[in-house]
Parts: C-alpha cells; structure tokens; sequence
C-alpha cells in the first residue's frame, strides 16, 4: 500500500510522492522558546516523531528540520520582568524543551536552527520580496503586501476580503492595509536589535522559518506542518513569504489537533496547562508518550488522569506480554517486519489507533501461545510486538525507556516489593499444602488489594506491578 497522507492545503488525503526518490524533508515549527512546555506544545513533537519513524522503517532517508524560536515579544516581555537578557531566557527554556522532547523518547531533529542564529538570511530575503514588489518599508518597520500575493488565503479556505487585521500592532500607522504583516521591527528602546538596511530591529516571527526552510531544505521540500494554530496567520504568511521569492515550497502539509481540558485548547494564557515535567512525575513518560500518540493525529487529545491512568494499564499488559514473552522464548531482534496489517494502518495517514488495535491483537496471541507453552508462536508475536512498538517509539527494551527518568528508584522498589511478595507468596504455598485454601485465597486476595496481582502458571505463581 502507498502512504497516504492527509493535505492541509488540499483538504484530501494524497499518496505521498516525494520529490526525491528515497528521501524525504521535512520542516516543523518548532516551540517558541518562552516557558517550560506543556502537554500540548509537546503533542506536535510526537506526531512528527511518530512520522519521522514510520517513514525511516519504510526506507526513506528522512532529513527533518525543526527550529527554535529564540526571539520573540513574550520572551522580550519574560526578560524585562526578571530584568536579564533576552537570551538568557530563551536558553533557559530551550535547555526545557530538549529535555522534554527527550523524556518522552523523540528522535532528536537531523537539524535544529536558532531563528538568531539566521538573521543574514531573514534580511536577504525581505529585501529580495521589496524587490519583487511584495513588501514594502515604512519607518523602519518593513511589510508584506498581503494584496500582492494572489494565493494569500488559499491555505486556510479563506478570502481575503473577508480578512480581519493581522494580529501584529501598527502604531506607527506605516501599513497600506490592515492585513499587511510584519517583517522587520524597528528597533524599541531597550530592546535587542541588528543592523539592516531600514534601520536597526528584529526580524518578524513568520520570516523566521521561511528563511531556515530555504536555507537547510532548499527551494522545495516534502511536508511541513505543526499544529492546527498555526494554520493562519503563521502558515499562510510562509507560504506568502516563500512562493514570494520564488520557492515552490512545502508538497504537503500536515497539522496535528489539540491536547484539550474540558474541551478547551490547552495553554498558558488559559490557566489550564499541564507541564510535561509535572505530568512525568505522576506518570510514567513512555505512559504518557503511549497516551498522547495513540489517538489520531488530527483528533483533538481531551486530557484527564483517568484517561492517562487506562493507558498505563494498556501499556502494562504489553510489558507483561514482553517479559513472559521473553522468559519462554528469549530475546528477539526489534527490526524484524511489523504485520501487515500494523503497516496498511500506518500507511492510511497515519491511522495509529488502528495501528494500536493491531499491537493489543498479536499481544493477546501471544498470551494465548504463551499459555500453550507454544514458544515458536510466542518468539514470533514477541518479534512483531517489538517491532511495532519500535514505529511507535514505545518499545521498552530500548532507549530512552530503559534508562527512563527514575528507572533506578524504581528497580531498588521493585526489589524491595518483590522480596516482601515472595515472603507472602511462601505463606500462601503453605497454606495451600496444609489445604487451607480459604487462607491462601486472603492472602491473593490482600496482595490485589496492594496492587500486587498474582498470576498462577504451571512454573509456580507469577507476580506483578497492578
């Protein structure tokens, strides 16, 4: 089957053809560096890593490019209140956000540009758009004329009549046109600044990745995407900005939805976000990974803990099926081929949900195989299971799950508890002997209760974590 993917910009599902046979580029908007991430920034960083992995196991040569914001009006806002340079806050949380793409086992990026680290490029091409007609400078500050670009719009369904002003201020009264977009900001007092020639400022937040896809991507590239916010303005401004020099652009555009609470978008200025870091010290990461890219990719994420508490309990049944998997059989390579029918749902653009139905499919027959003492069978949905989860980036045995935040706290527990199990465990085998049965049925009884479930199999009583 081809991969198929969902087109923004179409609004159809398309087979994915790349420009260049065997190799994919790949460019997303990374997180604008102004605070520790949220559950929801860090959604968009599963989806895209989810992609990035199912596109490698299909033998792409994947180049992904995802920036960093660096300089931006919150951050300016964030370092004037705690009176200390900009980019000492935007280190700051870009050292936060590394830290939890990380934690939640997300390849690292082919290339991660610092939108500072660009701002030659950012100039040459707002002078090459003044030059072709599309933008224009006005006391300092330079536009983009939004009514010079016929396409403007075409992204997100919307005409440009029916437009209301762009959302960046225009106090110096310098714009043709309301819609007009800001390119380059005159310098503020106070504020940091580079040299250009309409005076010093800074560039504007759109330019930025139309000046690192261009750089690290080339005049065309495969998919660009994040999430659904950013369709307008951000993503219509690129795509103004870009074709505007002349650059064929993105082929696809992918947009992930939101991670809601009480159906409300996640964020900041709502006073409903969860920090990744927060959540990560109540629940597992490889849960909260498994929680968060399980649902479809364009279907919003409606958080709650008993929700994230069910996925736990999903995913430790596919632990469970992993070590008994491998106590009969052995260990198993995780590059073998996943099922078909994994690969048919993947392929449809990136249907994980049915991709997950099919997981909990080869690991409840493996548990049966496992029951049987069938170790052929059990050895091969262990090598299916395992490669599945690799796509998925949720394969216990590998990084960064086996060295997962806190492993180590939780091993010596782990052996602590399971010194205090075996104890009851002989307790109950005695009872047992003595035919006492009533008080080995308490003592299973009180474990369970502990959250210690005992399974009874013909190599004695197994044990594990509820």
């Amino acid at each position: 089957m081809t991969l198929r993917l969902y087109d923004t910009a179409t609004r159809s599902v398309r087979d994915f053809v790349p420009l260049v046979p065997g190799k994919v580029s790949i460019y997303g908007c990374g997180l604008t560096v102004q605070g520790a991430p949220h559950v929801g920034h860090i959604r968009f960083g599963l989806v895209f890593d989810v992609l990035t992995r199912w596109l490698t196991y299909r033998g792409f040569d994947v180049t992904y490019c995802r920036n960093v914001t660096d300089i931006d009006d919150k951050i300016l806002r964030k370092a004037a209140a705690e009176g200390v340079e900009y980019w000492r806050v935007a280190s700051r949380y870009e050292r936060e956000a590394t830290k939890a793409y990380s934690l939640l086992g997300c390849i690292p990026p082919t290339v991660e540009p610092r939108a500072t680290g660009h701002i030659p490029e950012m100039i040459a091409m707002t002078a090459e758009l003044i030059e072709r007609g599309h933008a224009y400078a006005a006391h300092g500050d330079v536009y983009y004329d939004v009514r010079s670009f016929a396409e403007y719009g075409a992204l997100s369904g919307q005409r440009l009549v029916e437009m209301l002003s762009a959302d960046d201020a225009d106090p110096k009264n310098a714009k043709r046109d309301p819609r007009d977009f800001t390119l380059w900001k005159g310098a503020k007092p106070g504020e940091p600044y580079w040299e250009s020639p309409w005076g010093p400022g800074r560039p504007g937040w759109h330019l930025e990745c139309s000046a690192m896809t261009h750089k690290y991507l080339g005049q065309a590239f495969d998919i660009h995407g994040g999430g659904l916010d950013l369709i307008f303005p951000h993503h219509e401004n690129e795509i103004a900005q870009s074709k505007g020099i002349g650059d064929a652009f993105a082929q696809y555009w992918l947009h992930n939805a939101w991670v809601t609470v009480k159906n409300e978008k996640m964020g900041k200025s709502l006073g409903n976000a969860l920090l990744v870091e927060q959540v990560a010290k109540r629940h597992r990461p490889v849960v909260l990974r498994y929680y968060l890219a399980s649902p479809h990719y364009r279907s919003m994420v409606e958080y709650s803990e008993e929700a994230i508490e069910e996925a736990g309990t999903a995913y430790a049944r596919i632990e469970q099926f992993l070590t008994r998997a491998v106590e009969l059989a052995g260990p198993v390579p995780a590059d073998e081929r996943v099922p078909d029918a994994f690969a048919e749902a993947m392929d449809d653009d990136l249907g994980v949900p049915q991709a997950i139905a099919v997981l909990h499919q080869t690991v409840r027959a493996g548990n049966v195989a496992l029951a049987a003492g069938d170790k052929e069978t059990a050895g091969a949905r262990l090598a299916e299971t395992r490669a599945m989860l690799g796509v998925l980036g949720l394969d216990p045995f590998t990084e960064p799950w086996t060295t997962e935040a806190g492993a180590g706290d939780a091993a010596e527990l782990r052996e602590t508890v399971g010194k205090l199990v075996a104890v009851a465990l002989e307790q109950r085998q005695a009872a047992r002997a003595r035919k006492d049965f009533g008080a080995a049925d308490e003592i299973r009884t009180r474990l369970g209760e502990a959250g210690v479930l005992i399974e009874d199999t013909p190599a004695g009583p197994r044990w594990n974590l509820s």
